[in-house]
């Protein structure tokens, strides 16, 4: 797994904002530390050279929008 990024902050729409530290697609599929299914990238905002993902959660667990939690490529 690579890691690439991490989690600011969770939008008021619900999805996670996340802090990219490496190039992902919209329509990806973060994963958390232990490989799970976490997000999946619906937009890229920000700056190029210092992106931010917009992404969708997938599934219910608090730990997944807290701040500061590594996101992963799998």
């Amino acid at each position: 797994m690579q890691e690439v990024g991490e989690v600011l902050h969770r939008a008021r729409s619900g999805r996670l904002i996340v802090r990219l530290e490496r190039r992902v697609e919209p329509g990806s599929i973060l994963l958390d530390p232990k490989g799970r299914k976490a997000a999946k990238v619906v937009e890229l905002i920000g700056p190029v050279s210092k992106p931010y993902a917009s992404a969708a959660p997938l599934t219910e667990r608090a730990d997944t929008g807290k701040q500061g939690r590594k996101l992963f490529l799998g």
